[in-house]
């Protein structure tokens, strides 16, 4: 080989190594999608370290609710993103493949009823005839509905709107609505001028339970299973510092085995089963065509078995 030749063959050698450095680099970029609760790994979200930890290049975009989310999922813009189980539910039964990899809560106090001062409301009784408002397909928009129906209810007795968070805030602050089903902020916002009626953990114990999970499109869950370990892994990290106990959220702990058994219950336990209480009640309601036989196959614990700090 001459010369020149030998450029030529360098030269080719180089272009190839820096179209596959730029492809790698361009595989580590990732959109994950958040809301606006007040999760402890949001400080993650602040400083970088979900960044730096995972390695990829995040474009980290803040969405009104889980519907939203999956809107962006399902358009390709997304391809990460916290989520409640009813938004989740609706989605995969029209089609949408993700799968959750980390749990993030359970039916708890942060998503709840607030009635507002002066609406006459009381208690449970009083719901008849009020205006109530939840987020179209949140989890809290199925614990209302579902709530109402507990109480022998239809949305013929109580009126629901579905409209987003900010405008619940409005209407509430306005006097048009009686009373809304939220999280934060909305939550704080409403306590101003009225009271918790139930939370999340209410309803659930009435026999609607939800959680909220961070999930993914099911090819980026496939080709990136690491990106998925070290983000379940800063995410353990900033629970174990809010509740001051390391050991109490370790890949080791009660806790963490407690949610990769969730996410890993198949279709009649866990995750699965919830997913599918809530999609058969949601096509009760008219929110969805079908029920899907298997929710199990949309739950994946691989990350939060394998985590580590």
């Amino acid at each position: 080989m001459n010369f020149r030749n030998l450029l030529a063959a360098i030269a080719v050698g180089v272009g190839t190594l820096a179209t596959a450095i730029a492809a790698e680099a361009a595989d580590k970029k990732v959109v994950v999608g958040y809301q606006t609760d007040a999760l402890p790994s949001s400080v993650a979200i602040a400083n970088g370290e979900f960044a730096k930890k995972t390695g990829y290049d995040i474009d980290f975009r803040r969405f009104n609710s889980g519907a939203e989310i999956f809107a962006a999922i399902a358009s390709g813009d997304v391809q990460v993103g916290y989520v409640g189980s009813s938004p989740f539910a609706a989605a995969v039964s029209r089609g949408l493949e993700v799968k959750a990899f980390y749990l993030a809560s359970i039916s708890g106090i942060d998503e709840a009823l607030v009635v507002r001062n002066g609406s006459g409301i009381e208690s449970l009784n009083d719901l008849k005839g009020k205006k109530l408002a939840a987020a179209p397909v949140s989890t809290d928009h199925y614990q209302l509905l579902a709530l109402i129906k507990s109480l022998d209810l239809t949305e013929k007795d109580v009126q629901v709107f579905a409209i987003p968070q900010p405008e619940i805030v409005a209407s509430y602050n306005r006097g048009d609505i009686d009373g809304g089903f939220v999280w934060d902020p909305a939550l704080t916002e409403l306590k101003k001028n009225g009271k918790v009626l139930v939370t999340s953990k209410d309803v659930a114990d009435k026999g609607a339970p939800t959680f909220s999970a961070w999930v993914a499109t099911s090819k980026f869950a496939t080709d990136n299973p690491e990106f998925l370990r070290g983000f379940a892994s800063v995410i353990n990290k900033y629970y174990a510092s809010f509740a001051s106990d390391k050991a109490a959220w370790g890949p080791d702990s009660d806790n963490a085995k407690s949610l990769a058994k969730l996410l890993g219950g198949g279709e009649k336990a866990g995750a699965g089963k919830i997913l599918k209480d809530t999609a058969s009640f949601l096509k009760e309601q008219g929110k969805v065509s079908d029920v899907l036989a298997n929710y199990g196959a949309f739950v994946t614990a691989d990350a939060l078995t394998s985590v580590s700090n």
